[in-house]
């Protein structure tokens, strides 16, 4: 890599035609959920849970890379360290999503109606959490925890482009230390409470990492096409360069490796000790056609990105990795759906209602669009004092004196730091 700067190709792109597009996705999405809500309210809390958990997955995946980027002190993240904070903050508003998940709580899961709780074993042993109180507790304290750190980190962030004071950099370390924590626990009870707990009989203690590596590998993929969009609008060609790119491709394949790893775990060590309680969850989606989703899920959600993934120059090529991310987000509704679906539709895939799915997908992806652009568009696009933008960007640095006592030298970026591709990303 050399240490030139892409030049965009073509013309910038012109975004002004997709203005309304989550205005409309809003509209058509809240019809279609109003009618499939009047037709079948069960049917439709399903739908809603699993658009809610796909958007879940995107707001945890860029709180996560925030994080991340705090706790290592990295410098390449820095030019898309702004919206990563923009998508983590919707989602203190994924409280207003959980409000119909939340009415019809009693209808998804089953544990809520039992007659006598003192009697299921599985109830007894995971008491508190799988109690009324306790589903409404956790998640007032997930939705609390999530609403603390990531406002506080996207005001220190803010605060850092007021004042360029070394005090903003502490302060999201700090949060960033103590967020990691809050995210790990939070991130694990929501995902039992709310999408294992549709089967209270099941436990796994892979569960929470598995939602875990498949939201960041979803998220990963969306990072890449917005930095691709906000290069190519030139909002942000200023400070993006090939390494962005790079890493972001790098480890959206390292999140597919990891995800394909905790899926085979989970699975194997099920399979392994043939206990009846656990094994059942797993025949459950071995039955119709949610066996065949079950391939998809391997083949389309492992072996294709991963092998799409390996060429290093694969990563810089646009016409190749956006197709690449929309399949990842084909993937995670796949996966969403494996997971969820089977309760309703025990006999195979639930294609009569798939257009539910996508209403109700459109209807919270077009809000919280709206929600994240408004913020984007009300702040600086990028971080404006951050010290480490000057070496993300791939600047040189002189040292302040002479080395071993010869002339002043000059410290360059290290071979991938910030330089681009002489010639640029295709």
């Amino acid at each position: 890599m050399s240490s030139h700067p892409i030049q965009p190709h073509g013309q910038p792109l012109d975004m002004t035609k997709w203005r309304n597009v989550p205005t409309t996705l809003m509209v058509v999405g809240g019809i279609g959920a109003i009618i499939g809500l009047l037709i079948d309210s069960t049917q439709f809390g399903y739908s809603w849970l699993l658009a809610f958990m796909f958007f879940l997955s995107l707001g945890l995946g860029a709180y996560f890379l925030v994080l991340v980027h705090h706790l290592f002190d990295a410098s390449w993240s820095v030019p898309i360290r702004r919206f990563c904070e923009h998508l983590a903050c919707t989602l203190p508003w994924m409280v207003i999503a959980f409000i119909p998940i939340a009415i019809l709580a009693p209808k998804l899961y089953p544990w809520m109606t039992v007659a006598e709780p003192s009697a299921d074993h599985a109830l007894i042993s995971k008491y508190p959490l799988f109690t009324k109180p306790g589903f409404y507790l956790i998640s007032a304290l997930c939705f609390g925890l999530w609403w603390l750190f990531t406002t506080r980190l996207r005001y220190w962030s803010l605060e850092q482009d007021r004042t360029g004071a070394a005090i903003c950099t502490f302060k999201m370390r700090k949060y960033a230390c103590f967020g990691i924590v809050a995210f790990a626990i939070t991130l694990t009870l929501a995902a039992i409470m709310w999408m294992m707990g549709l089967v209270h009989l099941w436990f796994s203690t892979m569960y929470g990492v598995y939602y875990f590596a498949g939201s960041v590998w979803m998220t990963l993929a969306t990072v890449y096409v917005i930095t691709m969009v906000l290069d190519r609008t030139r909002i942000l060609s200023s400070v993006i360069h090939e390494l962005q790119y790079y890493f972001i491709g790098s480890l959206l394949l390292a999140f597919t490796v990891f995800y394909a790893y905790i899926h085979f775990a989970q699975y194997f060590i099920i399979w392994n000790a043939n206990m009846p309680e656990e094994t059942y969850w797993y025949v459950m989606r071995e039955k119709g056609t949610w066996w065949y989703v079950g391939m998809i899920i391997i083949f389309g959600h492992f072996f294709i990105p991963f092998l799409a993934l390996l060429r290093i120059d694969a990563k810089l090529t646009f016409k190749w990795m956006v197709p690449i991310c929309a399949w990842a987000w084909l993937m995670h509704y796949f996966d969403l759906a494996f997971n969820i679906m089977p309760i309703p539709y025990k006999n195979g895939f639930h294609f009569q209602t798939v257009w539910l799915d996508l209403c109700c997908m459109a209807l919270i992806g077009g809000a919280l669009s709206k929600i994240a652009l408004k913020s984007f568009l009300s702040h600086p696009r990028f971080p404006q004092r951050d010290p480490r933008m000057a070496e993300a960007m791939g600047q040189v640095h002189p040292v302040a004196g002479p080395i071993s006592g010869g002339a002043p030298e000059t410290l360059h970026a290290p071979p991938h730091g910030g330089a681009k591709a002489s010639g640029g990303a295709k």
